[in-house]
């Protein structure tokens, strides 16, 4: 036992130094790249401050808040899933399919196309709805403690009435509302700025901590709400402690970007396959989360003739998986 044990623990170190290398090379590869090739020492005299012409516009204001916000957002979409999948013990328990996301969608939506808010606006009023509406789903949800089917249930419900209402709000706006709805509804990084990251960064320095620190309660809450509470863990208390750390994660990224399709529900799965069974997969999720948004961010921009939004390179590589997810458990003669 305590060789298997050493083993997983030296796996999972693997695992994460592995995935920290890839965050690394994406991230210098998003800076370095594009219409003009800036080299890793130029990159590296506008990160230290110093004024290199072209490159410290280029890099410091265009490329560099992009990249930090593409990591950033992966890291609090991918922790923010997988708290949600290993909570309720369920692969389909994503923020993309049980209504936050919509949730703070159809929030950005009414903002734009009816209040006619400015970005700084719509950022707030999203992240209020977004937590307001997964308070909601929890709330629908409890009868002597919190179910995972009945929640997912719920919230797939909600989605589907929250994206019949962006629909509606869609249809009535004007030209101009439309393009600028439909920017922020694909997940994009595009015109991003310093201003954008701060919100997130700091949601991702005060509660990715918080939630680590649940990583071995949260766990136990797998093997079920009386045997974690037989082994000392306080279960409500750390569910509605962990629901409201990923949900503030995940209202703070999209605020940021708009709703990055499927990384939240990819990341957990994805790294579960790196890692095998035992360990906690906060942060290997995580950090596969920001190898997704910067990876899908490159090919939106680079790999094709026309630049794509990450969230709709994100949405092409997650709806199959999902596919493919519900069709597996349907054969299995398993439940959602």
């Amino acid at each position: 036992m305590g060789r298997g044990r050493t083993s997983r623990a030296l796996r999972l170190r693997g695992v994460v130094a592995v995935l920290a290398l890839l965050v690394v090379a994406a991230a210098a590869a998003s800076v370095m790249l594009g219409r003009t090739y800036y080299p890793p020492g130029e990159v590296l005299r506008v990160v230290l401050g110093e004024d290199v012409p072209g490159a410290s516009f280029t890099v410091g204001t265009l490329r560099l808040p992009r990249t930090v916000l593409a990591v950033v957002t992966g890291l609090c979409f991918g922790l923010a899933g997988v708290t949600f999948q290993t909570m309720l013990r369920n692969p389909l328990a994503s923020p993309d399919v049980i209504g936050i996301s919509a949730g703070a969608s159809a929030a950005a939506t009414f903002a734009i196309v009816v209040l006619g808010l400015g970005a700084a606006g719509v950022s707030t009023f999203a992240i209020v709805v977004g937590l307001a509406v997964a308070l909601l789903i929890y709330v629908l949800s409890f009868k002597d403690g919190v179910a995972g089917t009945r929640l997912i249930l719920i919230g797939i419900g909600i989605d589907a009435m929250l994206t019949s209402a962006i629909v509606y709000l869609l249809d009535r706006a004007s030209q101009w509302d439309l393009q600028e709805a439909l920017r922020w509804l694909s997940g994009s990084l595009n015109g991003v700025g310093w201003g954008d990251v701060v919100p997130a960064l700091l949601a991702l320095a005060l509660l990715g901590p918080l939630l680590l620190s649940q990583a071995r309660p949260l766990s136990l809450l797998q093997l079920g709400d009386d045997t974690a509470s037989a082994l000392g863990v306080r279960v409500e208390r750390t569910r509605l402690l962990v629901i409201a750390s990923a949900v503030g994660l995940l209202a703070f990224a999209t605020a940021a970007t708009g709703p990055i399709a499927f990384v939240a529900f990819l990341a957990g799965p994805i790294a579960a396959r790196l890692v095998g069974p035992g360990p906690s997969l906060l942060v290997p999720s995580a950090l596969v989360g920001a190898v997704l948004v910067l990876l899908a961010d490159l090919c939106g921009q680079y790999a094709f003739d026309t630049r794509y939004p990450v969230g709709v390179v994100t949405g092409v590589l997650g709806a199959p998986y999902l596919v493919y997810l519900i069709v597996r458990t349907h054969r299995a003669g398993g439940s959602l």
